[in-house]
C-alpha cells in the first residue's frame, strides 16, 4: 500500500524468518566478528579468482539463511540480489547455483534494502510465500574493478573507505516469528555535483537524507520512533554530513539513535580502513548480523535500515561524470 509519495507500507508485514552473513579475514578482525555466521580466513576463498570467491560467499550465505529456516531450496520463489560486479555477475551466477527464480538488481551498495523492499512487496502481496533477499561484495573485485589493481599499492585519501568483504542474505516469509518488515521507502537520485571516487561518502550522504526525510514526511512520524537509524555505507565523513544535513532539515537525530553500518564493522584504528566501510556486503552484513541479532536479544524493537549507493562506474567516470546517490529505506520491528 502506497502512503505518501514514495513509501510502501506493508499491512501484512512480512517475517524475516532468517538471515546468514558470510565475511572474509578483514571483517573477522573488527568488533561486530561474533555477529557473522560464517569468517573465511583469506581473500579467495579456495577458489582461482576473486570472482569467484565473491560468488562462493554469496552462495554460502544463501544456503546458510534457507538451512537455519529449515527450507529446502526449492521451497524459495524468488531469488533477488545485486552486487558491484559488471552484470551483476556474482547474483547472476548465484541464482544459476541455487536454481530460484531470479531477478537481479542494480542499486550499488544500495543493493541490500532494495532487494529487501523488493521482497517484501512479494511477499506482502501475497506474490510468493519465501523470497530471498541478499547483496554481496569483495574488497579485491572492487578494487580491480573500479579502482587500480591491488598490486599498483596506490596511496588513498582520509576520505576513502575499504570495500568489505561480505555477502548477506535475509529469508522472508508470509507467516514467521521474527521481525518484521513494516515499511520501505525508495529513494530518488540525487546528484550534487562530487566527482570524486575516493569521497564516495560526500556523494551519498544527500541521498540518504532525501530518503530519510522522506520517509518520516510520508509516515508522518519523527526520528524518536526508532530505537535506531543506520545508513548503510557512509562512512565516517559521509555520516557527519549527512547528520549536519538533517539539522539543517529540522530532522536532527540523536547521536545514540543515528550510526552508519560502515563506521560499525570496523575499528577506528584498523590499517586501511580510512573513513569506514562501503560495498554491498557492508549494510548487508551489518543489517543481517549485528543489527538483526540485537533485534532478536531484546536491545532493539523498531529500527530504520537506509542503504546507501553510489551510481558510478568505471566508464562514467572516464567520461568525467559527476557521482549520483541513492538510499532504500526499509522499518524493521520486533514483536509488533
Amino acid at each position: 500500500m502506497l502512503q505518501g509519495h514514495q513509501t510502501w507500507v506493508f499491512p501484512n508485514k512480512p517475517a524475516i524468518i532468517s538471515t546468514a552473513a558470510v565475511g572474509g579475514p578483514f571483517e573477522a578482525k573488527g568488533p561486530l566478528a561474533e555477529d557473522f555466521d560464517l569468517l573465511h580466513e583469506d581473500l579467495w576463498l579456495g577458489q582461482d579468482s576473486y570472482e569467484k570467491a565473491e560468488k562462493k560467499m554469496l552462495e554460502e550465505a544463501c544456503e546458510t539463511a534457507v538451512k537455519k529456516a529449515g527450507l529446502q531450496k526449492q521451497d524459495v520463489q524468488f531469488f533477488l540480489s545485486g552486487d558491484l560486479l559488471d552484470q551483476i555477475i556474482t547474483s547472476s551466477f548465484t541464482a544459476r547455483t541455487l536454481n530460484v527464480p531470479f531477478i537481479g538488481l542494480y542499486g550499488a551498495c544500495s543493493s541490500s534494502m532494495e532487494s529487501l523492499s523488493l521482497g517484501s512487496l512479494i511477499v506482502d502481496s501475497g506474490s510468493g510465500n519465501y523470497v530471498l533477499c541478499g547483496a554481496s561484495s569483495h574488497n579485491a573485485t572492487a578494487e580491480r574493478q573500479y579502482r587500480y589493481p591491488t598490486e599498483y599499492g596506490s596511496q588513498k585519501p582520509p576520505t576513502a573507505q575499504w570495500t568489505v568483504t561480505g555477502a548477506g542474505v535475509a529469508l522472508l516469509g508470509a507467516k514467521g516469528s521474527g521481525p518484521k518488515v513494516t515499511s520501505a521507502t525508495i529513494g530518488r537520485v540525487v546528484d550534487m555535483g562530487v566527482t570524486d571516487p575516493f569521497n564516495m561518502g560526500s556523494a551519498m550522504a544527500p541521498a540518504a537524507v532525501d530518503t530519510i526525510t522522506a520517509h518520516f514526511r510520508d509516515l508522518r512520524i519523527s526520528p524518536r520512533d526508532y530505537d535506531l537509524i543506520a545508513t548503510g555505507d557512509l562512512g565516517r565523513v559521509g555520516h557527519r554530513i549527512a547528520s549536519d544535513l538533517l539539522k539543517n532539515c529540522g530532522l536532527g537525530i540523536p547521536e545514540g539513535i543515528f550510526t552508519d553500518c560502515g563506521v560499525l564493522i570496523y575499528h577506528e584504528n584498523q590499517p586501511a580502513v580510512l573513513a569506514g566501510g562501503s560495498g554491498c556486503g557492508c549494510s548487508a552484513t551489518v543489517a543481517y548480523g549485528h543489527i538483526l541479532n540485537r533485534m532478536k536479544k531484546g536491545e532493539l524493537k523498531k529500527v530504520l535500515l537506509v542503504a546507501t549507493g553510489a551510481l558510478l562506474s568505471p566508464l562514467s567516470y572516464q567520461q568525467k561524470e559527476s557521482i549520483p546517490g541513492i538510499a532504500h529505506a526499509v522499518s524493521i520491528e520486533y514483536d509488533c
